[in-house]
């Protein structure tokens, strides 16, 4: 399942006027409808109400749903509140393959077969087995960074240089990738800083990131900038795949594109920059 997602914006749950501005960004990739962090522990259950609700009407954007470890008792109840209308369960804080063994288990009890399922690496534990994770479902749809989540476990600074976490950052989308599926890398947390912000996610583009998450609507734009190809690039990717399959035709199995070596992989990136060009014009 390729998600297609650039821009991924949380929503707490509880917040009815906040859900509906997500659900109405026609730029918006991805509204993740929040349980978990977002939600102060006494609304937990109208968050869960507004969230069914939401999952049952039309919306621009996709939906997800972040709920509660796998392994916590909220887990079960969160699940009650999905409905066919999400997309995917973002799950939180996964150390290990067994929580989406486990979370997957629950959806086809439920019969929720088209919920897909993107674990979110957010420690040390995790990311050591993020390989594993990916791995463990054909559920699972991609994965995603929680870098301050991850760096608070290392001890960082709060005002931390962007090097400290490229390590974990390439490690995340290395482990995504070696499953085919999609990496999203965490938040900018400085909401007025959208210069930073635009550099950034142009970082995470160069390092595999398919899309990036976020935690205010004023952010969607830039992240969405840098990660939708420009019209050179999408036009070179045009002409590229024709060539290829031209050659496929004539029975080669590599050509020469630009002076460069070119086959199967270097055409499926191509591909891939088309699908987001064209996803980018909808």
């Amino acid at each position: 399942m390729e998600l297609l997602a650039r821009s991924l914006l949380f929503v707490p749950g509880h917040r009815a006027r906040m859900i509906e501005k997500a659900l109405a960004m026609r730029e918006l990739d991805v509204a993740i409808l929040d349980l978990e962090d977002g939600v102060p522990p006494g609304e937990k259950d109208a968050a869960r109400r507004l969230v069914a609700e939401a999952l049952g009407r039309p919306s621009a954007p996709g939906r997800f749903v972040r709920t509660h470890r796998a392994l916590s008792d909220a887990f079960v109840a969160d699940v009650e509140a999905v409905r066919p209308g999400a997309a995917a369960l973002v799950l939180p804080k996964v150390e290990r393959a067994e929580e989406v063994i486990l979370a997957a288990d629950l959806l086809a009890e439920r019969g929720l077969a088209e919920v897909a399922l993107v674990p979110s690496i957010e420690n040390a534990r995790g990311l050591l087995r993020a390989a594993e994770i990916a791995a463990a479902s054909p559920r699972v749809a991609g994965l995603m960074f929680g870098g301050e989540d991850y760096a608070s476990g290392l001890g960082l600074p709060d005002e931390r240089a962007d090097e400290a976490l490229l390590h974990a950052r390439s490690a995340v989308v290395v482990a995504a990738a070696a499953s085919g599926l999609d990496a999203f890398d965490s938040v900018w947390t400085d909401i007025a800083d959208l210069d930073g912000l635009a550099a950034h996610s142009a970082q995470a583009r160069r390092l595999g990131f398919a899309g990036k998450t976020c935690i205010h609507p004023s952010h969607v734009a830039v992240i969405d900038a840098a990660f939708t190809p420009a019209s050179a690039e999408a036009e070179r990717a045009r002409r590229l795949v024709a060539a290829f399959d031209e050659g496929v035709r004539g029975g080669v199995g590599a050509i020469s594109f630009e002076g460069r070596m070119v086959d199967r992989p270097v055409v499926e990136r191509a591909r891939r920059t088309l699908r987001l060009w064209d996803r980018a014009r909808r």
